[in-house]
């Protein structure tokens, strides 16, 4: 009998897998990348992504948890122990993630109280940086903190601190079975509203028209993987970590399978509750669905307040059901990415769970607090632009070229899942690992050191208010840095002996 913390049932791991997954994200990136690159014939190249990167990815990252059982760094040392600083790095780049991305939970229950009197007025836009955000100083200056903000991301921590405290079982398994069947139900309402709204068929026709002639374009296939790639939490240490915790006799590549689908399936539902809200604000507006269509912070927080605006009734109820699900699909990835840190620390240095999440949780909620302040949006855009980038993407291609190429680990981790799993690895899984990925995770990578080392970056994603190149590129890059430079540094220190003797049991 091992030691190590366990998920109670299958269910409750591929519950926390797809609550992961599922964030903000799916919510507001997918529909407009869809719409960006080809709409309905989007669903190929993306598809083709999901079979060829997304899963086998998954499958890989569920097999060195389920093998090494341990956080990722333990487990990439026990695979190599040259290869810690790598979990290291995924780990951190978690961290940072996890900073940022409490805040923005914050604001959506922020939103969820505006939603009942619609609070943000008729100019959402001045609403959110003005009179919310109050965001009135210079880029690389903090100011004063936010109070309409501090308090919601208060909230966020000592849920998402609680919640770890209780443990793999008791608290993050608990959580996610409320959580992810309680967003499912709410976004099913908002999409069977949206679609009855006029204007909505008009919008959907937007969203799932297919241009044919963008499957010819690289930039649509490299699209496509980023979008499975960023959306499937892979490379964040995330699922290394999740899958440390199943049985040993556990399915991995039936897990993985469903994770993936799951995932896709509430992007494509996202798709379609989007585009009819957009239908419906197009009509009401008397402008044609492309000129409404946005992404991103934008969307959730001036567009859609503003097609709640426009709602004929109940549109106090149907905004705080919007902004209810953000919070849910939020907290569910936050738990997820804090659980990265917390267990990596507890193992490393031998602290008890509650210590590590004292520790680590206590850290990022500290530093969560710059995010909170007049001018946390300028920072939140640097680390959030650089670290996706520079940390998610970089982290995974490394990932996946020193376990296909220099380790050769494949065949034994093919070995591994094929004894536990129903659906057996074939030559296809090494293929697309050893082949497809790398060469399109190296392009896209490519491609944005190209960009960005000339600092000729498009900043439309995140640039609210047209400040300056230089604050996002030098912030970014420091963020980016500051992931790989600390993970190298704390390979240095040895394992806790106990921990690492402990563990070592478990994979013996």
């Amino acid at each position: 009998m091992e030691n190590r913390a366990q998920w109670g049932t299958r269910a409750g791991f591929i519950l926390a897998a797809v609550g992961s997954a599922i964030g903000l994200g799916n919510i507001w990136r997918f529909p407009s990348v869809a719409y960006e690159n080809g709409g309905g014939a989007f669903f190929i190249p993306y598809l083709f992504a999901l079979l060829t990167a997304g899963i086998p990815l998954l499958v890989m990252e569920f097999t060195i948890g389920h093998k090494y059982r341990g956080s990722a760094p333990l487990s990439f040392f026990r695979m190599n122990k040259k290869t810690e600083w790598l979990g290291w790095w995924a780990v951190l780049v978690s961290f940072v993630i996890s900073t940022y991305y409490a805040v923005i939970i914050a604001w959506a229950i922020s939103y969820s109280i505006f939603a009942f009197n619609l609070s943000w007025g008729q100019d959402t836009e001045s609403f959110l940086f003005g009179e919310y955000l109050k965001l009135s100083v210079d880029p690389g200056q903090t100011g004063s903190l936010v109070p309409g903000v501090l308090i919601p991301l208060i909230i966020v921590w000592v849920v998402t601190l609680g919640i770890l405290f209780k443990g793999v079982k008791k608290g993050i398994e608990a959580a996610n079975k409320i959580f992810i069947p309680a967003l499912v139900v709410l976004f099913l309402i908002i999409v069977i509203r949206a679609v009855t709204l006029p204007g909505a068929a008009e919008g959907l026709q937007t969203f799932f028209a297919p241009n044919f002639e963008t499957i010819t374009s690289g930039s649509v296939w490299v699209a496509a993987y980023g979008q499975i790639f960023f959306s499937l939490s892979i490379a964040f240490a995330i699922m290394i970590t999740y899958s440390s915790y199943l049985p040993k006799k556990s399915d991995i590549t039936n897990n993985a399978f469903i994770t993936g689908f799951s995932n896709s399936s509430f992007e494509l539902l996202a798709g379609i509750g989007v585009f009819a809200a957009l239908g419906f604000m197009a009509s009401q507006i008397d402008v044609p669905v492309q000129e409404v269509v946005s992404g991103g912070v934008g969307l959730a927080f001036v567009v859609f307040p503003q097609i709640i605006n426009e709602f004929p009734a109940f549109n106090g109820l149907f905004g705080f059901l919007f902004f209810a699900s953000l919070v849910l699909a939020g907290l569910s990835s936050l738990i997820s990415i804090s659980e990265t840190y917390v267990a990596g620390i507890s193992e490393k240095f031998g602290l008890s769970r509650k210590a590590a999440v004292g520790f680590g949780g206590g850290l990022a909620a500290v530093i969560s607090l710059l995010f909170a302040t007049q001018g946390g949006l300028f920072f939140l855009d640097a680390a959030d632009y650089f670290i996706n980038q520079f940390g998610v993407a970089f982290v995974g291609l490394v990932e996946v070229i020193v376990i296909a190429w220099f380790l050769r680990n494949l065949n034994d981790f093919q070995s591994h899942a094929n004894g536990i799993s129903d659906l057996r690895l074939g030559g296809w899984w090494k293929i697309c690992l050893g082949v497809v990925t790398p060469i399109v995770l190296g392009y896209m990578m490519f491609d944005l050191f190209k960009t960005n080392l000339l600092g000729q970056f498009d900043t439309e994603t995140g640039n609210y208010e047209g400040y300056g190149d230089t604050f996002i590129l030098f912030g970014g890059w420091a963020v980016a840095a500051f992931a790989l430079v600390v993970g190298f540094l704390i390979t240095l220190k040895r394992w806790d002996s106990k921990a690492l003797n402990e563990s070592n049991k478990e994979v013996g």
